[in-house]
């Protein structure tokens, strides 16, 4: 019996039902249902990974190691195989499973020692969103290369959900309209003091200063980032209009602002936390001064991002149902006026960051390595299906400080907001 067969017979047990991929070994051996996506062991340290560590896990250090691999593109693929196994119960194995497992494992050569995990996880300590750890997870992520965002993210360095309308076909414009329609919502005009929170590589400040003409502070804890949008806002002529902050949010002291915008930083705040975060927001806005927060959410039976996302991506994120974040805003003092629903233009976003990738893909691992970028292609494929699929979404909300007497200076309609893109 041939390693593929043997496994593919092992795993048909193990889900009580077909297999809904092939499988080929690394004698070259094939099994499974003609027509399926088909996942390659290139050898049998892919199986021993997921001996010692069954489950998403598992299966992501084997992908990111090159130990597995899928033939043809990774996005249809997983959603195949996540369609097929929906409703087929736990897919980790029980303990009655283990014996079976374990002999079948010696027969397949694959017992032994516990391969290294390969690079890239995540290694941060200390009190949960204490200053020091945010710090820590922020620069685990935002500070891999800045060159490399640069080829994944293009020119807009937005690392944020687009915003595609009728006339946008590039990211690029995706993205500017997306920054038009934050600065509309928030009523920018000349001389408005923004803050924005968690600015990332500066694209929004030097947006909202150089076509709105807002003065802008702009903050957060990547040093590259906050190296990079530095010279950004130089080059850009507008060091009189924006200054960049390498600063916790906790600690910006110089309002009121005319408005505070948050585009998908909240993430990162913490559960506990957000209360706290919504006050906060609440105290540096002038009355009448508007909120737009840009934030993903998931549904109440999942609140973070999976193994995957907290051990190699961004750990310590937590997510909830929009609803949630609506009602925690309104207790901190903020009405909220307006929730659009952005999904489907995630989905399209990270396909188009995809893209990239794969454009770019001999630039990128040389910068950071092929491991790297195969953790970023697993990762974006898996985001992709995520918004897709509705196991993900992204909203921008959009709240006002009232006046002590109810005012909200609000429109009576959104209409101004969708007007025609900025020049």
């Amino acid at each position: 019996m041939t390693p593929a067969t043997r496994l593919t017979d092992l795993l048909t047990d193990l889900l009580a039902g077909p297999l809904p991929f092939r499988i080929k070994a690394w004698d070259g051996s094939t099994a499974g249902p003609d027509g399926a996506p088909t996942v390659v062991l290139r050898n049998r340290r892919a199986l021993r990974r997921l001996l010692w560590q069954p489950g998403e896990l598992g299966l992501a250090d084997a992908w990111i190691s090159g130990d597995l691999d899928v033939e043809g593109d990774l996005a249809p693929a997983l959603s195949q195989v996540r369609r097929a196994l929906a409703g087929r119960g736990p897919v980790r194995p029980g303990v009655r499973d283990w014996p079976g497992l374990l002999a079948a494992a010696a027969r397949l050569g694959v017992l032994g020692p516990r391969p290294q995990p390969p690079g890239g996880r995540a290694r941060v300590g200390g009190t949960l969103h204490s200053r020091a750890r945010d710090r820590a997870v922020i620069s685990h992520h935002y500070d891999l290369s800045n060159g490399f965002y640069a080829l994944l993210l293009g020119p807009a360095m937005a690392y944020s959900c687009a915003y595609w309308t009728p006339e946008d076909d590039s990211l690029q414009s995706a993205q500017e309209a997306k920054f038009d329609l934050i600065c509309r919502k928030l009523a920018l005009t000349p001389g408005s003091r923004l803050l924005d929170v968690g600015c990332g590589w500066g694209a929004l400040a030097l947006h909202a200063a150089r076509h709105f003409g807002a003065q802008v502070t702009a903050v957060t804890l990547s040093k590259r980032q906050h190296a990079f949008a530095t010279a950004a806002v130089d080059t850009a002529g507008l060091t009189d209009q924006v200054r960049v902050l390498l600063r916790d949010y906790r600690e910006i002291a110089d309002g009121p602002f005319d408005a505070v915008s948050c585009v998908e930083m909240g993430e990162h705040v913490g559960d506990r936390q957000y209360p706290a975060f919504a006050r906060r927001l609440h105290s540096l806005l002038r009355p009448e001064g508007r909120l737009l927060v840009q934030q993903m959410s998931r549904g109440t039976t999942a609140p973070g991002g999976g193994a995957f996302i907290e051990m190699y991506i961004a750990p310590d994120m937590h997510m909830r149902p929009v609803g949630d974040t609506v009602a925690l805003l309104e207790t901190a003092g903020l009405e909220v006026r307006n929730v659009e629903a952005l999904r489907e233009h995630y989905a399209r976003t990270i396909d188009a960051w995809h893209e990239r990738l794969d454009e770019h893909r001999a630039e990128l691992t040389a910068l950071v390595g092929e491991p790297t970028v195969r953790l970023w292609q697993l990762y974006l494929a898996g985001s992709s299906l995520a918004f897709a699929e509705r196991r993900m979404g992204v909203d921008q909300i959009l709240a006002v400080r009232p006046t002590t007497d109810g005012t909200s200076g609000a429109p009576a309609t959104p209409a101004s907001w969708y007007q025609e893109q900025s020049s």
